[in-house]
């Protein structure tokens, strides 16, 4: 009877309320409370137009770049040197942490190089890259790559030291090879930080390198979107500015979007994380 009763499926409960709707209307609801209230304060404050743009102006705004290219040019120089600047710093820290799990040397190397550079903001070491490189690509592709390293690096690092002691050392009892425990026991097991380290490292070069072109108003020949709101900012053109926060905060969704996707599709699917 014990195991009969065992064996019959426990109900979850149902949602109620809020949580009844589906993610995509409650957010979509937010969304639009959100629209309503910048409207409302631009209607009923009676802003000045210089300083403050309407939802409209800047939905029409925002269009139109898309349409001219004004605001997609910017957009994707901006996202090509981000990826770029994540992808030489994806393989740094793999380079890097590999080197720290293989020697104590390089454990003392990660550990010091980490404490000393990952507090520093990558604006704070963009003047030392555009003495070094000059005003131009590589200044922002060296920032981002700093970036990026030390929290890839990081979050590697602890899956692998919080990896399954089983299975390390089911792989050492078969005589796989130190760079075998590595790419085919190590890794996998830190897949989930391995994705988390890359969630970090995508947000600090986004902040980084949109700081970047608006302080300094480089980021490659064309210049960025960073650059094209500090352009709309000195000549005025509110409706521009809240155009490139939009597509700022667009592709932040889109990127968070991604992420919860290969989140899903990978270590939730794995059952190595709960959705």
């Amino acid at each position: 009877m014990a195991t009969a009763a065992s064996s019959i499926p426990v109900a979850r409960p149902r949602a109620v309320g809020w949580k009844r709707l589906p993610v995509w209307v409650r957010r979509a609801i937010i969304f639009a409370a959100l629209i309503a209230i910048w409207q409302a304060y631009v209607s009923f404050r009676d802003v000045n137009p210089l300083l403050f743009a309407s939802p409209w102006d800047t939905a029409t705004t925002f269009w139109d770049g898309l349409r001219d290219g004004t605001l997609t040019k910017p957009t994707k120089t901006t996202l090509l040197l981000l990826m770029e600047g994540i992808g030489i710093g994806i393989l740094v820290a793999a380079v890097l942490t590999a080197f720290a799990t293989l020697t104590d040397v390089g454990e003392d190397l990660l550990t010091l190089l980490t404490s000393i550079l990952n507090p520093l903001p990558g604006v704070a070491v963009l003047p030392l890259a555009m003495l070094w490189f000059g005003i131009n690509d590589k200044a922002i592709l060296f920032v981002i790559a700093n970036a990026t390293i030390w929290p890839i690096a990081i979050n590697i690092s602890t899956g692998f030291k919080t990896a399954n002691p089983t299975l390390v050392s089911v792989g050492r009892n078969i005589g796989l090879s130190r760079v075998r425990q590595i790419t085919d026991v190590l890794a996998p097991a830190a897949l989930p930080y391995a994705i988390s380290g890359l969630k970090t490292a995508w947000a600090f070069a986004w902040r980084t390198i949109i700081a970047a072109e608006l302080v300094f108003g480089v980021a490659g020949s064309e210049g960025g979107l960073g650059n094209y709101i500090n352009n709309a900012r000195l000549y005025f053109l509110t409706p521009q500015v809240f155009a490139g926060l939009v597509a700022i905060a667009i592709l932040g969704v889109v990127f968070e979007t991604v992420f919860g996707v290969l989140e899903r599709r990978t270590i939730v699917r794995w059952g190595m994380k709960t959705s």
